[in-house]
């Protein structure tokens, strides 16, 4: 089998080295929860080795790249409709998963906040998540408030998931290796199945707030709600950067009392 050649515009790295590869796959922790695992991305296989040999997962791939699904089915034809060539972004998972599940991989880095906003829309399946990012964009999501790096994946993350840096990769682990290091995150879904909000509201206003970072919430936040209807709550005169996961929770209770108003 002829290697596949990693593409720019898809933004391929292939992982070279097994031991990380075992690591990632040593993440998944939580599979007394679920049996079914997706890889995104797998490229030409380094993970997929290791997934494949663990009689408790049933494995399933999503590659967009036509190049890797060939090698791939070549590879490993045990695998019949459970390789899919696809786009995970639009790929539509209620018609392949019934029952919990979790997601792992190598992620391209150009489109790593649509597949964790992917994640958080399937949450109440997705059981969890193992996956390496940039580091900077592993860092933001697991960052805690008050933090530079605290921004709106780390709250919407935080509110669902539970999440832990597992560690940090290197660029010459990779072919061709990256221009900055890369970092393993795991999200394990906490207890709480429906925030004690308005969920939409809350998606709104954590958007909202760190939209407009730099202002207090009373400006960043007058698209959600009229600066009129304002109180002197405490939080209005905050930065979004400043509230816990918690606290926002609270602030759109606020906002859905004063909007009924």
């Amino acid at each position: 089998m002829s290697l596949v050649k990693a593409k720019k515009h898809l933004g391929q790295h292939f992982l070279t080295d097994k031991r990380i590869a075992a690591k990632i796959v040593d993440g998944l922790v939580h599979t007394d929860q679920y049996s079914q695992v997706l890889e995104v991305g797998p490229g030409m296989g380094i993970l997929s080795d290791i997934l494949l040999e663990r009689e408790n997962l049933d494995t399933y791939m999503i590659d967009i790249d036509l190049e890797s699904y060939n090698f791939l089915k070549d590879k490993y034809p045990q695998m019949g409709s459970k390789l899919i060539n696809s786009d995970f972004l639009k790929l539509d998972l209620n018609e392949i998963f019934k029952g919990k599940y979790a997601i792992i991989g190598n992620f391209p880095y150009n489109i790593s906040s649509q597949i964790l906003f992917k994640v958080l829309e399937h949450r109440d399946q997705v059981v969890e998540m193992v996956g390496m990012f940039q580091k900077e964009v592993a860092e933001r999501c697991a960052s805690g408030s008050g933090t530079k790096d605290y921004g709106i994946l780390s709250v919407l993350i935080q509110a669902y998931y539970d999440i832990e840096y597992l560690f940090t990769v290197k660029p010459g682990t990779f072919n061709p290796p990256p221009k900055v290091n890369s970092g393993v995150i795991r999200l394990s879904r906490n207890k709480t199945e429906t925030l004690p909000c308005d969920e939409k509201l809350f998606w709104r206003t954590v958007k909202g707030g760190f939209n407009q970072r730099r202002k207090t919430l009373r400006n960043a936040l007058s698209g959600t709600i009229s600066k009129d209807k304002m109180d002197d709550h405490p939080f209005f005169d905050k930065r979004a950067e400043q509230l816990s996961v918690a606290e926002f929770i609270t602030l759109t209770q606020h906002l859905t009392h004063l909007n009924s108003l």
